[in-house]
């Protein structure tokens, strides 16, 4: 219960440009190149409705509202409407009213314009985001259905669970405020940029010139907040962790009194989170204030300057004020290009750790023309198994043996002897070192996966309910099986009495990871389960050790007609659940020690013969090995 170690990866942040990684994020986007199209279109309409309305203020203030007879220079635009009135016959004076209608006409509906526009861009950018994110997620939770149980062996669930939430958000936000946006920032710079030196070249150079003091802040702030963003995610990665760990573990926390201890322990990390935060608000606090001072300095140069040529009539107060406007506009997208930087480093470091997922390997498939029989008999074999968890530590060491279909075959030995084991090579949830695990012949590697693990069922010790009811539970959502097979497969395991106590039956609802039922009622939910889905090979590890001796009655008559005609393969402690099975294997250290019937074992006088002993001590127990003696 510690705090999860190796973060490593949480810290990677990469490039903020990633061609082969944006290569393949751009595919997500080609299922919807109409919507692509249209957001571009919009932002493209929008750039150009924003440089309407400083033109439109531009020719209002020349030619509309300027005192009459007065003379001096007049901007481009004003000019040219002039030319074009003078052209017709037309004297601009005698039309100064109707003229201010219409160009107030213009500007307002340049505004509504923009506003549609915008707006539109904005609707069509977040609904593609969601269908990216929808697509990603399913890609994701799909791929990691189909990675082998080893993977979750090496990979924390609070990383995996990062990668399908916060990582995935980090690229809808990039698709929604990043790529497509900065594309919008570089059409309206560039139109701005344009219009400045249409008006007059020697102004936009001093519009220009505080833009080297913009890009030296927004480097600045860039460094700065990179390692501070950086920090912020490795604390809130060991936040989820330390979440994920303890809420799992809280009945461990409260069996110890260990509450005080894990409340210091996250206030710890918790507070190191808010320091981080508190660090990149104050780069934020300094960046922010910072371009509005140096904006600020650009409109007083303008201000300045343009003023200056006004007073020789070199520039008409209508394009001063146009300039004013643009300057303004042309300022903006270039603070917020820094936030969309950030938004492109974030994304790409997201993309980088998701793609690695999707890339990982599926070690554990079906081969082409894969072995799927109609019937599945159940014979199995094991022929000098070798395997290990970890690289030259093996586990099981040369194991064989063989299961007849419809056989009994019991497993006991020492915690660590390797148990378990034998039940995820039968279902293939690992792959041997050496050897063969057959089924019906073939060896588990040519097999179809799901014809395999459709005819096994598996009753754990720890039985893992899903959220739902408890009919779905027994069912899975297995369409064949139906309600009156269910209630059938309930009856028969003695589960039926205490699902018809709860409220609402088979529908009753099922909490996570079955809460609120007792052990002994979701290992019944187990066994109707199995039954349900008729396999024809059941696998019981540790089925009944934790049921009381009345539910372990009741289990055991079921069982003795829930394994006929079944392959059946038991891994249990308690020995009195198994002294009926056709053969007994005796697993120590990994090998195969004692092989035989109950009564041959004790006869033995070996391993199992003094785990018996340890079981029964008392009187019945004893004169039970003495008659055997």
């Amino acid at each position: 219960m510690s705090e999860q170690p190796d973060q490593h990866e949480e810290e990677v942040l990469g490039k903020a440009y990633d061609a082969r990684l944006m290569r393949r994020l751009l595919g997500y986007i080609r299922p919807y190149k109409g919507m692509t199209v249209s957001a571009l279109a919009l932002i493209l309409a929008s750039s150009v409705f924003q440089l309407v309305g400083p033109l439109a203020t531009a020719v209002a203030l020349d030619l509309f509202i300027r005192p009459q007879g007065s003379t001096g220079q007049i901007s481009a635009p004003s000019l040219f409407i002039r030319g074009q009135l003078l052209a017709r016959g037309i004297d601009p004076a005698k039309i100064a009213v109707q003229g201010l209608a219409v160009t107030s006409i213009i500007y307002l509906t340049a505004l509504v314009l923009t506003f549609v526009s915008l707006y539109s861009q904005g609707y069509v950018l977040q609904l593609m985001g969601q269908y990216i994110m929808k697509d990603l997620r399913r890609q994701i939770f799909a791929h990691l259905q189909r990675l082998p149980l080893a993977f979750y062996d090496r990979n924390p669930l609070g990383r995996l669970v990062t990668r399908v939430t916060t990582d995935v958000d980090a690229l809808n936000e990039m698709f929604t405020a990043g790529i497509v946006t900065i594309f919008g920032d570089v059409m309206v710079l560039t139109g701005i940029a344009a219009v400045l030196f249409w008006l007059d070249w020697r102004l936009a150079l001093v519009s220009f010139s505080i833009v080297p003091l913009l890009l030296l802040l927004t480097s600045w702030f860039k460094a700065r907040v990179r390692a501070s963003f950086r920090e912020v995610r490795v604390k809130i990665a060991r936040i989820n962790a330390f979440l994920q760990e303890h809420v799992t573990g809280m009945p461990v926390v409260q069996l110890f009194n260990r509450e005080a201890r894990a409340y210091g322990e996250f206030e710890g990390i918790n507070d190191a989170h808010r320091d981080a935060n508190v660090r990149s608000i104050f780069y934020y606090a300094i960046f922010f204030p910072g371009v509005e001072l140096i904006t600020s300095v650009g409109t007083g140069l303008l201000i300045w300057v343009g003023g200056g040529r006004v007073l020789v009539s070199a520039l008409s107060i209508g394009g001063l004020i146009a300039f004013l406007q643009y300057a303004q506009r042309f300022y903006q997208p270039l603070s917020d290009l820094s936030e969309k930087y950030n938004i492109l480093q974030a994304a790409m470091a997201s993309s980088e750790r998701i793609f690695r997922l999707l890339d990982m390997p599926v070690t554990i498939a079906s081969p082409p023309a894969a072995f799927s029989p109609d019937r599945v008999h159940g014979d199995l074999e094991f022929d000098n198994v070798w395997f290990s968890y970890k690289e030259n530590e093996p586990v099981l060491r040369g194991i064989s043996f063989r299961v007849r279909p419809g056989e009994t075959l019991a497993v006991v030995g020492h915690t660590g002897a390797g148990k378990s084991t034998l039940a995820n090579l039968l279902l293939r949830f690992y792959d041997i070192d050496q050897g063969t695990v057959r089924v019906d012949g073939v060896d588990v590697r040519e097999w179809d996966l799901a014809k395999l693990r459709r005819s096994v069922a598996m009753v754990l010790q720890d039985v893992f309910l899903f959220s739902g009811s408890v009919g779905a539970n027994i069912r899975l959502g297995e369409e064949a099986i139906s309600d009156e097979r269910v209630r059938w497969a309930a009856g028969e395991v003695h589960a039926l009495p205490f699902i018809e106590r709860l409220q609402g039956g088979f529908d009753a609802p099922v909490r996570e990871r079955g809460a609120g039922l007792s052990v002994g009622q979701k290992q019944l939910i187990a066994f109707a389960r199995a039954l349900a889905f008729d396999p024809s090979i059941l696998i019981l590890d540790e089925a009944t050790s934790s049921i009381d001796t009345e539910t372990e009655q009741l289990i055991q008559r079921a069982l003795d007609r829930l394994l006929v005609g079944r392959t059946s393969v038991v891994i249990a402690h308690r020995l009195s659940t198994i002294q009926k099975a056709d053969r007994i294997l005796v697993l120590h250290k990994g090998e195969v020690r004692e092989y035989g019937t109950h009564q041959e074992l004790l006869a033995l006088r070996g391993i199992y013969y003094r785990l018996y002993l340890l079981q029964y001590k008392d009187q019945e127990g004893a004169a039970v090995v003495a008659g055997v003696g």
